[in-house]
């Protein structure tokens, strides 16, 4: 489940950020469509979840008044596709207890478009950083509707990175 922090504890949590180094790192890259699309989530194990931080930029003007993208944690462990379609290789949802969509361990909250830039923090309790080292991170094209099988009718994946562990 994903927890709202309160006023106290998100001071804490950025703390905790600005004095630590991230257990993991994806690199975004954009589809063949997006190449400017591009970012950086960092991963950090605390003792009450993970922080994933989000810093993306060069996200599209897709349609007229359509800013937030899905964002996802996936099973697969590359970035690699086609064509038609790219980054097809980072498969489904990371789903390792099989709940419905968007109970998946991969369902992350969407990503607020603020001039083609996004920035979030979000604490989870859905995994732990050694648990999605491997694992791709995705933006798709659209917002996730939280309710269609098995998605979220998120659209396309437009950016994709591999997690991989913070050395």
């Amino acid at each position: 489940m994903i927890k709202l922090m309160n006023v106290a504890s998100s001071n804490a949590y950025l703390n905790y950020i600005v004095s630590h180094t991230p257990e993991a790192i994806a690199y975004l890259r954009g589809s063949g469509k997006y190449p400017n699309l591009s970012g950086k989530i960092e991963f950090y194990q605390t003792s009450n979840g993970v922080l994933v931080l989000s810093d993306v930029k060069g996200l599209p003007k897709i349609e007229t008044n359509r800013d937030f993208f899905a964002f996802h944690i996936h099973e697969g462990e590359s970035c690699t596709g086609t064509d038609d379609e790219p980054f097809k290789d980072s498969g489904s949802h990371y789903n390792p207890e099989n709940y419905s969509h968007p109970f998946h361990a991969g369902d992350l909250p969407p990503l607020l478009s603020n001039n083609g830039k996004a920035f979030s923090v979000v604490l989870t309790d859905k995994f732990t950083v050694k648990e999605v080292l491997g694992k791709t991170v995705i933006i798709h094209s659209r917002p996730d509707d939280f309710t269609t099988q098995p998605s979220g009718n998120s659209g396309e994946k437009i950016a994709c990175g591999k997690i991989i562990a913070r050395l």
